[in-house]
């Protein structure tokens, strides 16, 4: 796996992703003790409100901000919003009211909603070796997770020596080395497509994904994913506290767990893609976790939770893993940013749903109802997936073109192979071919 840092310019961008990976991790600790200090007890209703602008801007603005992505320099796009991000969050230590952290977040996430797919779609440029991108991608899974545990310890331990505002501080120094790392490598020139209108911009990617038959399959998985990852996200403090009476430290270990399966799916991720088609891994993983979340409803001890968190954490990364080879595998390179954008759009989308759910379900009706409810909308997103991606995938799909003239330059570089190739969706091949084709 750790072959690929060999590569300097993805070893330059994978240290610019830890980096503000770790400075976002800070921000998180420092945004909650921020909301304790404006609203006190109502904190939890303003970090929600945060929660919920966050995927609103995510939903609505990657697909924009790919298109303007298209009109401008690949690195200087990225690094333009490192700095975006860091001069925002170089506001929030001097907020005085809670209005004014929406109006921050909203601003920092809608940077984020451009920046985090325009990053994930330059790494198969990079590493454009299908073994070597498999290796990135479960190392920035493995980065990510790991995140989640060293991030608030570092803050803890910073927060002995400092106050909270200076946290912000250290994310704003993330953002700033993240851009000065991104500037530092010559990243590959963006594939340039025909001309087309902004509109079609922020909508190709969108409409790429439907006409995609494992693209669709993988936007319902989302929601099976999002379903039980809610109950993870949303409930856990309420499981050990409330339903346990255990106590803070208890709920550390309980995400603990999740991360640690998290991350030992992603270490061996290599060698179950190696063996394994992505379709099985990632299906496999989704019902992991829905089945991990409906043993909850019944589970009574800490120890249960533990392991029961570990199996859905595992599951997560092994059906989060594998996404950028499908969407690589699913667009030509010139649209890969926009089915990136697309992506990441629909899968907050998902978020955007279940976040609420889970937190409504819980507090109303409680929490093993909950976990029912979650596993049952994850077991139904999953059925559906089974029917709209089909078990029978193949790269190359043979196919026709009856509106074409004979002597298309398409039709006469493929003459060879009885009209085979890799089938992407693009302006020659609007629609999925049928099986009879």
């Amino acid at each position: 796996m750790l072959n690929v840092l060999a590569n300097r310019t993805f070893r330059h961008l994978f240290a610019a992703q830890l980096i503000a990976l770790i400075g976002t991790g800070l921000a998180t600790v420092a945004l909650g003790l921020l909301a304790w200090k404006l609203a006190g007890a109502n904190a939890g209703l303003v970090l929600g409100t945060a929660l919920a602008i966050k995927m609103v801007a995510y939903v609505t603005l990657a697909p924009v901000a790919a298109a303007v992505a298209e009109r401008l320099p690949r690195r200087a796009f990225l690094v333009v919003l490192d700095l975006v991000r860091a001069g925002v969050v170089l506001f929030l230590p001097f907020v005085t009211e809670v209005w004014q952290i929406y109006v921050l977040i909203f601003f920092l996430q809608a940077a984020s909603a451009g920046f985090t797919p325009a990053f994930q779609a330059t790494i198969p440029d990079v590493l454009p070796g299908e073994k070597d991108y498999t290796n990135a991608l479960s190392l920035m899974r493995l980065t990510e997770d790991l995140e989640q545990i060293v991030s608030p310890m570092l803050a803890a331990a910073l927060l002995t020596v400092v106050t909270f505002p200076v946290l912000f501080g250290g994310t704003v120094a993330g953002f700033v080395a993240s851009a000065l790392l991104v500037v530092t490598v010559a990243l590959p020139a963006r594939a340039v497509g025909a001309p087309e209108g902004f509109w079609a911009g922020v909508t190709k990617g969108a409409r790429i994904y439907l006409a995609t038959p494992r693209l669709r399959g993988l936007m319902v998985m989302e929601m099976s994913v999002a379903a039980a990852g809610a109950m993870v996200y949303v409930n856990t403090v309420v499981l050990v506290q409330a339903r346990l009476g255990l106590d803070a430290p208890q709920v550390a270990l309980a995400f603990a767990a999740f991360g640690g399966g998290s991350i030992l799916a992603a270490v061996l991720m290599p060698r179950i893609l190696g063996r394994f088609a992505d379709r099985p891994v990632m299906i496999g993983g989704a019902a992991l976790m829905v089945a991990g979340v409906a043993v909850t409803a019944v589970a009574g001890t800490f120890a249960a939770l533990l392991a029961l968190w570990a199996v859905v954490g595992f599951g997560f990364s092994l059906s989060q893993t594998p996404i950028g080879r499908i969407l690589n595998r699913s667009a030509r390179p010139e649209d890969r940013p926009a089915v990136f954008a697309a992506q990441f759009a629909l899968s907050h989308a998902a978020w955007l749903v279940t976040y609420p759910l889970a937190g409504w379900v819980g507090s109303v009706v409680g929490l093993p109802a909950a976990a029912v409810a979650l596993a049952v909308l994850g077991a139904v997103a999953l059925v559906a997936v089974m029917l709209l991606w089909p078990s029978q995938d193949p790269a190359e799909i043979a196919h026709d073109h009856a509106d074409l003239p004979p002597d298309h330059p398409h039709l006469r570089d493929h003459a060879a192979q009885g009209h085979r190739h890799p089938y992407q969706i693009d302006d020659l091949h609007r629609r999925w071919p049928s099986a009879t084709s």
